[in-house]
């Protein structure tokens, strides 16, 4: 004997199907939003580099602690006014501008090495100022 299914049979099928493919497509929803909120909230702009700061330098402080102004500060790229770039010699469409870690106060030590005496500067306080390689 043959049987046939139905039409009622059939829709029952292609629906119990349909909803265990939404039920699936929502667990990897689910857990895709949760991965993506459990991920901490980073400010990308800076990432892996700390705000400008005096520390310790490990490199040069032997006998006795030398602080150095280590971090990063801001800098920013923009299109260069057309009036700025007119008065230019070489016309430029991007205009940059930053800041370094720098230091406000510094004095002059000694380093003892095997071989030489060398002058350093131990910084005091640092802040974000214009970056001395950049002057002309």
């Amino acid at each position: 004997m043959k049987q046939e299914l139905s039409f009622n049979a059939v829709t029952a099928v292609t629906r119990m199907g349909s909803v265990k493919s939404a039920g699936l497509s929502l667990l990897l929803l689910s857990f895709l939003i949760h991965i993506a909120d459990s991920y901490p909230n980073l400010d990308s702009s800076n990432t892996g580099c700390e705000e400008c700061s005096l520390r310790k330098s490990s490199f040069y402080s032997r006998d006795r602690p030398i602080f150095q102004c280590m971090g990063c500060c801001f800098s920013r790229a923009y299109p260069t006014p057309l009036k700025t770039m007119r008065t230019m010699s070489v016309p430029k469409n991007i205009t940059s501008e930053a800041t370094c870690c720098v230091a406000k106060h510094s004095y002059q030590v000694h380093l003892q090495t095997e071989m030489a005496n060398i002058p350093l500067r131990n910084h005091t306080e640092c802040h974000c100022s214009t970056c001395y390689f950049h002057k002309i």
